[in-house]
C-alpha cells in the first residue's frame, strides 16, 4: 500500500497530532465519546482554511473541546476546559502541577483568548457545525454482514482514522466501510464479494482502499512530539523564566580570563591615571557648560520673549471668546425669558376666553331655560281661562 499525500507539512502535522491526542484526551471531564469525536473533526476541519503559525493549535484544541460539548448537548463551564489542559500540559512538560487561580492574569487571558478562538471556529464554519461520525453505522453494517464479532475491532479503526484527514475528505459511509473491511482483513474473516457489499451502502472500492491506506500509514509512523510553529505564547502553563545575570567584569578583564592569560601590572597603573584624569575633565566640562555664550543667551531671551507675547496674545483672545459665549448666553436666556412671558400672556388670554365662553354658555342655557318656564305658564293660564269660560256658557245654558 502507498502512503498518503500529506495535506501538511512534517511540523505542523506532528503538532496537530499532539493536539489532538489533547482533544482526545480530555475525556478526563467525563465527556461523553461523540464529545471528544466532535471535537477532532471541528479540529481539522478548522485546519483544513487556518494556519498553524497565526492559531495556536493547543487554544485550537481547548476550543473544540468546549464547542463540542455544547453541540453534543453535553456543556462544560470554561473553567472546567482550562484547568483540565492546564493540568495536562503540566504533566506533559514535567512541571509541578500547580493550582490555576480564577482570579489570576494568567486565566482571564486563557479564557478570553478560549472565547475568542470558539468564535473564529464558528466564522470559518459559517455556523455549520454538524457532525456525523462513522461510528453509528459500524453496529448496521455489521448486523447486516452477520459479522458482530468485528465491532470491537472496527470501532477501534474508527476512533483512530479521527487522528487523519479521513473525516474531512470521505462521508461517514465511506469511511465505516473502510474500518470494516481492514477489520475483516486483519482477523481474517471473509465478507460476501460477488456482489461486493460495500455497494450495498453506497461506498466505492476506491474510497475503502484509501481508507485503509491512510490507516496503515499511520500506524508506521512514530511517536508524535509537540513542535511548536505558533509565533506566540501558547502555553497554558505559568512558566517562570529565570533572570540573566549581568557580569560586572570589565571587557579586557573577560577577554583576558577567555584567553587564560593574566593582566599586566601596567594596566593597573594605566586605570590608576586615568581614574585621577577623570575627575579633571568632569570638572572642565562642567565649567564649560556652566558658562552660556552671548549668542546662545541673546536666543534664549527671544524665545522667552516670544513665548510671553504669544502667552498674552493667547490670552487676550481666551478672554474675548469668554466675554462672547457670556454675551450669547445673556442674549439666549433674555430670549428664554421674552419667549417664557410670551407663553405664559397667551396661555393666560387663553384661559381668559374658555371662561368667558363658559359664562356665556352657562347664561344662554339659563335664559332658555327661563323662556320655557314663561311659556309654559302662559299655556296654563289660557287653558285654565278657556275651561272657565266654557263652564260660565254651561251655566247660563
Amino acid at each position: 500500500m502507498g502512503s498518503t499525500r500529506p495535506l501538511r507539512p512534517r511540523s505542523a502535522s506532528t503538532d496537530a497530532t499532539s493536539s489532538r491526542r489533547a482533544a482526545s484526551s480530555s475525556g478526563c471531564i467525563l465527556l461523553p465519546q461523540a464529545v471528544m469525536a466532535t471535537a477532532q473533526v471541528l479540529f481539522h476541519r478548522f485546519y483544513c482554511k487556518k494556519s498553524f503559525v497565526r492559531f495556536s493549535a493547543k487554544r485550537v484544541a481547548a476550543s473544540c473541546v468546549w464547542l463540542a460539548g455544547k453541540l453534543e448537548e453535553s456543556p462544560r463551564r470554561s473553567k472546567h476546559i482550562i484547568f483540565v489542559f492546564h493540568r495536562m500540559e503540566c504533566r506533559r512538560e514535567n512541571l509541578p502541577i500547580e493550582y490555576l487561580d480564577i482570579c489570576s492574569k494568567k486565566y482571564s487571558e486563557l479564557r478570553h483568548d478560549l472565547i475568542r478562538t470558539e468564535r473564529h471556529l464558528l466564522k470559518e464554519m459559517g455556523f455549520i457545525c454538524h457532525v456525523e461520525h462513522p461510528h453509528k453505522f459500524i453496529s448496521n453494517y455489521l448486523v447486516t454482514l452477520e459479522a458482530p464479532e468485528l465491532t470491537q475491532e472496527a470501532w477501534n479503526l474508527a476512533n483512530d482514522s479521527l487522528r487523519t484527514t479521513l473525516c474531512v475528505r470521505f462521508k461517514s459511509e465511506v469511511v465505516a466501510c473502510g474500518v470494516v473491511y481492514a477489520a475483516a482483513r486483519r482477523r481474517g474473516i471473509a465478507l460476501p464479494e460477488d456482489p461486493p457489499w460495500w455497494t450495498v451502502f453506497d461506498a466505492d472500492e476506491a474510497g475503502i482502499q484509501e481508507v485503509c491506506r491512510v490507516l496503515a500509514h499511520l500506524y508506521s509512523l512514530p511517536k508524535s512530539e509537540y513542535i511548536p510553529v505558533y509565533k506566540d505564547n501558547d502555553s497554558f502553563t505559568v512558566r517562570r523564566t529565570p533572570e540573566p545575570q549581568v557580569s560586572k567584569e570589565s571587557p579586557a578583564s573577560a577577554v583576558a580570563s577567555d584567553k587564560g592569560t593574566p593582566i599586566p601590572s601596567s594596566s593597573s597603573q594605566e586605570k590608576d591615571s586615568v581614574t585621577k584624569a577623570a575627575p579633571d575633565k568632569v570638572k572642565e566640562k562642567s565649567d564649560d557648560e556652566g558658562k552660556p555664550l552671548p549668542a546662545e543667551l541673546n536666543g534664549k531671551q527671544d524665545a522667552a520673549a516670544k513665548l510671553k507675547n504669544e502667552k498674552s496674545e493667547l490670552g487676550v483672545d481666551w478672554s474675548r471668546e469668554r466675554e462672547r459665549e457670556r454675551s450669547r448666553g445673556q442674549d439666549r436666556d433674555g430670549r428664554g425669558r421674552d419667549s417664557d412671558r410670551d407663553s405664559r400672556g397667551r396661555d393666560s388670554d387663553r384661559e381668559r376666553d374658555r371662561r368667558r365662553r363658559s359664562r356665556e354658555r352657562s347664561l344662554g342655557h339659563s335664559d332658555k331655560q327661563r323662556s320655557r318656564r314663561h311659556s309654559s305658564r302662559d299655556r296654563g293660564d289660557y287653558y285654565s281661562s278657556h275651561s272657565s269660560r266654557e263652564k260660565d256658557r254651561h251655566r247660563h245654558h
